[in-house]
């Protein structure tokens, strides 16, 4: 069964561009502190739901794969370890920081936490082009 990729990859497009727009010096140098604020929230936003589509997609695609008997039921580190041995993802590791950073981000909002979210969403980003990538050459 084919997955649609179609809301995982505008996702990630949608970091990619809010990403663009927090790391574009010029335009935020014309910003106000407020708005530079809305600009990370924007990315953390996108950050949260392209993660949360992210693990989605890992699990739809084992359960498709391998049969929803190896997925039911298992935590996310398994869940990233599974998708790791099939190469979906590299990283174990880097999955549970973001799993972690999208936490913190549901329980604690200050803005100590949003700057340590926000960088790592720019971490994420590649993780989660790597993903689409391996997604999209094995979704036969």
């Amino acid at each position: 069964m084919k997955l649609d990729l179609s809301s995982l990859r505008k996702a990630v497009e949608s970091l990619e561009k809010t990403i663009g727009v927090a790391d574009d010096d010029a335009f935020m140098s014309r910003l106000d502190e407020d708005q530079k604020q809305a600009v990370k929230a924007g990315v953390i936003l996108n950050f949260e739901f392209t993660y949360e589509l992210c693990w989605k997609f890992m699990r739809r695609w084992l359960e498709v794969n391998l049969g929803s008997v190896y997925v039911a039921g298992v935590t996310r580190r398994q869940l990233f370890r599974l998708s790791a041995e099939h190469r979906l993802v590299g990283d174990v590791d880097r999955w549970m920081v973001y799993h972690d950073a999208r936490n913190e981000t549901a329980h604690t909002y200050d803005e100590s936490t949003a700057e340590d979210v926000f960088e790592t969403a720019n971490e994420f980003l590649y993780d989660a082009q790597k993903l689409l990538q391996a997604l999209e050459a094995r979704n036969d």
